[in-house]
């Protein structure tokens, strides 16, 4: 005869945490459904023996070695022992609420007021060591939830657990928010911080029954706003917080102060640096103008100096071309037989002749009475030819007696004058240099004396001898004028 085969699970609420299937004494047959994040403990007289995973099993004699040698199969199909199936849920519960069963009494340390406080929050638990929660919290009941309602359950973890976490959180909590500092008023910023704190003092006597706590949350600190003593720490808050205002305000005037004597360190730092380039740059400016005005200077210098060697050069060439014309035509002359003298001589006896031919002719034309007049031209003529030849001979030893060379005049050493080309002393009356050929202008007109070296120079703008300026600006108008003026020629500014 064929058995029947029994199937076994459990899809029930996710809020229980253990669940006891009530069929016992099941044959060997029975299929046993795991779904996921469940498992199951086959528990034989009392005893929890082998633990399934998530899929189907038979409960047969080689899928539970641990019981296997006790099964038999009668034909009945029914095995002489009692057999349990505990199904425990290994998903996490979210959101399990927790509070503290009665109020926590905190002293204030700014204060040493007494004050009471209440806490609450939510958590996350899990299951994860199914056996030890089984054996050591379920035993022989039906199952377990979180709390007392879910499927009629004897037995709650919110009432196991309660004792637990209240004095976890009684103990721990009013010392961290001392350890930490935090002002009780200010207790909603440090939530995170406290919710660690509590959680690591809390898990420990979760994990002894197999249990986990992913998360623990500490939501609310009830604080006691009716109680005087509350009142009175918030006063004393609120004091000190104006206090601190009032610090934090004087420390923001202060650091101002200090910025704004700092920018003005800095801009007077800034100022003082472009005050100090501005004048390095002017500086710089004046010193290029000085070398400009100096190269200006020089040049005209150079200038001058070329122009007046030029000028000296050009006279003495020309008083070596007239030199030259006088050589040449006196070369000619002398060529020619005859010399100047004789010029000036041959001359004279023409101009006597003529006139003592014009006296003859008269003498003949009024003395002879009616005579031959050609007898009285010749006559003239004879008579005036021997005039002319006495007087010839006359002059000539007049001539011959003259020295041609004249003597140079004796000149004083007050009156002499010095060649601009060639620097020759010669006599104040000369015209040209008897070395350079040099043409001499006399003083009053175009000389004056160098108020440097003292020495005769042509006039222009600088020093033939020491190349010194011999003209001065007028400070008003800027007109370049001569030496030795007292008013300027241009605006009548008195120099």
């Amino acid at each position: 005869m064929a058995h029947i085969t029994d199937i076994i699970k459990y899809e029930g609420d996710n809020s229980t945490f253990i669940w006891k299937h009530p069929k016992e004494d099941f044959n060997t047959m029975t299929q046993l459904i795991v779904h996921e994040s469940q498992e199951a403990i086959f528990m034989l007289n009392g005893e929890a023996l082998d633990l399934f995973g998530p899929g189907r099993h038979t409960l047969e004699t080689q899928n539970i070695p641990m019981i296997g040698k006790y099964l038999t199969d009668t034909t009945s199909g029914k095995t002489p022992f009692h057999c349990e199936v505990y199904y425990i849920n290994k998903a996490v519960q979210m959101g399990i609420k927790w509070g503290t069963d009665s109020k926590i009494r905190y002293i204030d340390p700014n204060s040493g007021l007494p004050l009471e406080l209440g806490a609450s929050g939510e958590m996350n638990l899990m299951v994860i060591d199914s056996r030890k929660l089984l054996v050591k919290l379920v035993g022989t009941m039906k199952g377990i939830a979180w709390d007392d309602k879910g499927q009629g359950f004897t037995k709650s973890l919110q009432s196991s657990f309660r004792p637990l976490i209240s004095t976890a959180v009684k103990s721990n909590l009013t010392s961290a928010i001392k350890a930490n500092d935090i002002n009780i008023l200010e207790v909603d910023e440090h939530l995170s911080e406290l919710s660690l704190t509590l959680r690591e003092a809390i898990l420990p006597g979760f994990e002894d029954y197999g249990l986990t706590i992913p998360q623990f949350y500490l939501t609310t600190v009830v604080l006691p706003d009716d109680n005087p003593n509350f009142r009175k720490v918030r006063e004393l808050y609120t004091v000190g917080l104006q206090k601190q205002v009032a610090q934090a305000e004087a420390e923001v005037k202060s650091a101002q102060l200090v910025a704004d004597a700092e920018v003005r360190k800095v801009k007077a730092q800034t100022e003082a640096e472009v005050t100090a380039a501005q004048r390095v740059a002017e500086l710089e400016r004046q010193t290029t103008e000085t070398e400009v005005l100096k190269r200006e200077a020089e040049r005209k210098i150079i200038s001058s100096q070329a122009e007046a060697q030029a000028r000296a050069i050009g006279a003495s060439g020309e008083a070596e071309a007239i030199r030259a014309e006088g050589l040449a035509e006196a070369e000619v002359m002398q060529a020619k037989g005859y010399s100047e003298r004789d010029v000036i001589q041959a001359d004279v006896q023409k101009k006597y002749a003529e006139s003592l031919g014009e006296f003859g002719a008269n003498i003949g034309s009024g003395g002879g009475g009616g005579g031959n007049t050609t007898m009285s031209d010749i006559m003239g003529i004879g008579i005036g030819l021997q005039a002319a030849g006495a007087m010839g001979r006359q002059m000539g030893n007049i001539f011959d007696g003259m020295n041609t060379t004249p003597a140079p005049a004796v000149q004083s050493s007050s009156e002499s004058v010095k060649c601009p080309a060639c620097g020759k002393m010669l006599p104040a009356n000369a015209k040209f240099c008897l070395d350079c050929g040099s043409q001499i202008v006399s003083l009053a007109q175009n000389e004056l004396i160098c108020p440097s070296c003292g020495t005769k120079t042509l006039k222009g703008k600088f020093c033939l001898e020491c190349g010194a300026s011999l003209i001065k600006t007028c400070p008003n108008c800027g007109k370049e004028l001569p030496l030795g003026g007292k008013f300027c020629l241009e605006c009548g500014t008195k120099l």
